[in-house]
């Protein structure tokens, strides 16, 4: 997939400010990776943000992304659909509320803090649930 500048000129032209925008993109995809796996991270502002990122200091790393078969898929999808793929909703959901109810009955001892967890979970589960589904 191309840069739809067709490079970095006119954009973030100061090589250090490229560097900068790549590395800050790249733990931005970091974080994202993470996500698919961590339940209260999420995936799809940090790959929204990594792709922003890349576009704006490194056409290279851009288009890797963007042609990426999952991540990239997940990118376009988002963007363009405001959707998130069933198998997506599904997973997030399975692994958000099996953390928190493992960390909910096993793990914290104060009522408050249980409470609290379990309406970030309910929060999560709202906003994830509100987009549209992929199938």
């Amino acid at each position: 997939m191309e840069h739809p500048s067709g490079g970095n000129k006119g954009k973030a032209g100061h090589r250090i400010t490229r560097g900068i925008l790549t590395a800050a993109g790249s733990l931005s995809l970091l974080l994202g990776v993470l996500g698919l796996f961590l339940p209260l991270l999420p995936t799809t502002p940090f790959l929204l943000l990594a792709a922003a990122l890349y576009y704006r200091g490194s056409s290279r790393f851009y288009d890797r992304l963007m042609a990426h078969r999952t991540l990239g898929t997940y990118i376009v999808n988002f963007r363009e659909k405001k959707a998130i793929p069933l198998r997506g909703k599904v997973a997030c959901m399975v692994l958000l509320w099996l953390s928190m109810s493992y960390c909910i009955f096993f793990v914290v001892p104060y009522l408050w803090l249980k409470l609290l967890l379990a309406g970030i979970a309910a929060g999560v589960s709202v906003h994830v649930l509100s987009y549209k589904t992929l199938k």
